[in-house]
């Protein structure tokens, strides 16, 4: 044999046994990469393996399931009472026009269909819609529903001081919260502190108790809008270092222009 033809018997012989040793070794999976998103891995109803959800996702469904904390001036104060020139919106739910918006008279009561005249006056929220649908439920439906809006308050004050544009003594018109009160006194003043709100009200017992807000939470909607009720004081704080910054400004722009104050005393 010549020594062209070993070695191309070599060569084949080679590339023969290099194909079988292929063939009977199985092959290697590729690692599987970590889950990104962390946590362990679980498998699906279709066999496929997924990365379970992460903590911060189980975090965020925890914190969606607990339940706010009510704002602290829910629970504070007495609830309004109904009284005369209150404008009212009062339906009977799941009865076809059963709607109606009715004003409190002088002596305190509004005019129903079928069962006319009822004194609210004096009666909360809730304790007017429970009076009337038991009038109703005497003759006419059976386990009435009503539900009662208080449109205008006529008869209701709030106080509104501190670093605003406006301050004063305003008429409570409506269902009000902090926010709208705000606006109406135009605003905060340019050395308000924001994160100083504190409204004050009377208690069941004549007592002052008194709760502050952030409004800057409220505006972003990380805090409650605190609903306000008649007699209430709503008092903006001011920044007591920008107070004192422009009350020295002021001074030094007065000495400038004002040549008597450099005479000697």
């Amino acid at each position: 044999m010549s020594p062209t033809s070993f070695h191309c018997a070599v060569a084949t012989a080679l590339l023969f046994v290099g194909t079988l040793c292929s063939a009977q070794t199985p092959a290697t999976p590729p690692p599987a990469s970590a889950p990104r998103t962390g946590g362990t891995v679980s498998s699906g109803p279709d066999g496929v393996f997924r990365p379970a959800a992460s903590e911060e996702a189980d975090q965020q469904r925890k914190n969606a399931q607990t339940p706010q904390q009510p704002s602290p001036l829910y629970t504070i104060g007495k609830e309004y009472r109904i009284g005369p020139n209150d404008l009212l919106d009062v339906e009977i739910l799941n009865v076809d026009n059963a709607k109606r918006t009715v004003r409190v008279n002088a002596a305190g009561y509004v005019t129903l269909p079928l069962v006319g005249a009822i004194a609210v006056a004096g009666l909360t929220q809730q304790q007017a819609e429970e009076h009337i649908a038991g009038l109703y439920g005497e003759k006419y439906l059976q386990n009435p529903q009503v539900s009662l809006f208080i449109r205008e308050f006529t008869t209701e004050r709030i106080t509104i001081d501190g670093a605003v544009a406006k301050p004063g003594i305003y008429p409570l018109v409506g269902q009000m919260t902090l926010l709208r009160v705000l606006a109406l006194a135009g605003g905060f003043g340019q050395i308000a502190k924001r994160d100083q709100v504190m409204v004050f009200r009377q208690g069941e017992k004549g007592e002052r108790q008194v709760a502050t807000f952030d409004v800057g939470k409220i505006q972003a909607g990380e805090a409650d809008d605190p609903p306000i009720r008649g007699d209430d004081l709503i008092v903006v704080q001011r920044d007591a270092t920008r107070a004192a910054f422009t009350d020295s400004l002021f001074r030094d722009v007065v000495n400038v222009f004002n040549p008597l104050s450099y005479i000697p005393r």
